[in-house]
């Protein structure tokens, strides 16, 4: 018998409704899959298809209308906000299409920032991240300073400086230019496959959907 591999996320039963002038929008109807661990997957669909709803269900940045998602095995919504925010600091990791720097903190401050919260030593392992994103240049420079594949590579370095367990990716290139964009991708995928991550992806890019290991296509909020 194959030895089980445990799982990173598992969704069970997942529904998302919202109130609406007719008196109820569904979201998301029934999501059910696992995500093993170090395992990349992208979540694809049309826009409207329920997306972001089912990536902010999964980083319990939003709650469900019924179901649950377990992260490492931890049962998302029997935490309470303060749970899942210690959870999100201590094992996630986030990549945004439109970067979400702090423009009032340098490159480096950026990326320190989510280890100092931590209570980690911070700035040797943020030089070393930034490094590796090719910034070993940029570490004093403001957000407004850099061009948008640069803001994207503060991000990442952000997103992988604590070597989150899981990391999710909402639209990663969807801001760049198809040449930023592809280098970008390269990047993502090297810190990914070199820290061993889990990697959850929300995109349209088919090209960067088939980097990943597997394809979840969500159609009017259901899988297909």
């Amino acid at each position: 018998m194959l030895p089980t591999v445990e799982s990173a996320i598992e969704v069970i039963g997942l529904h998302k409704r919202v109130p609406d002038a007719l008196g109820e929008l569904t979201i998301l109807d029934n999501i059910n899959f696992t995500v093993a661990r170090g395992e990349s997957i992208a979540i694809t669909g049309a826009s409207g298809s329920g997306k972001s709803t089912l990536l902010g269900l999964l980083a319990g940045l939003d709650t469900p209308t019924q179901g649950q998602v377990k992260l490492l095995g931890q049962s998302l919504f029997d935490l309470d906000e303060d749970g899942r925010a210690a959870l999100r600091a201590k094992s996630l990791g986030f990549v945004f299409q439109s970067f979400q720097l702090l423009p009032n903190l340098t490159a480096l401050e950026n990326v320190m920032l989510p280890l100092e919260l931590a209570g980690r030593p911070a700035q040797t392992l943020a030089i070393e991240m930034l490094e590796q994103v090719g910034l070993s240049q940029r570490l004093h420079h403001y957000p407004s300073t850099l061009s948008g594949g640069e803001q994207q590579r503060v991000s990442l370095a952000r997103a992988f400086v604590q070597r989150p367990a899981l990391l999710f990716a909402d639209e990663p290139t969807g801001s760049l230019d198809h040449a930023t964009g592809a280098r970008i991708i390269e990047m993502l995928f090297s810190l990914y496959a070199s820290l061993g991550t889990t990697l959850v992806l929300v995109t349209h890019d088919p090209q960067l959907a088939a980097r990943c290991d597997r394809q979840l296509v969500l159609q009017g909020g259901q899988l297909v």
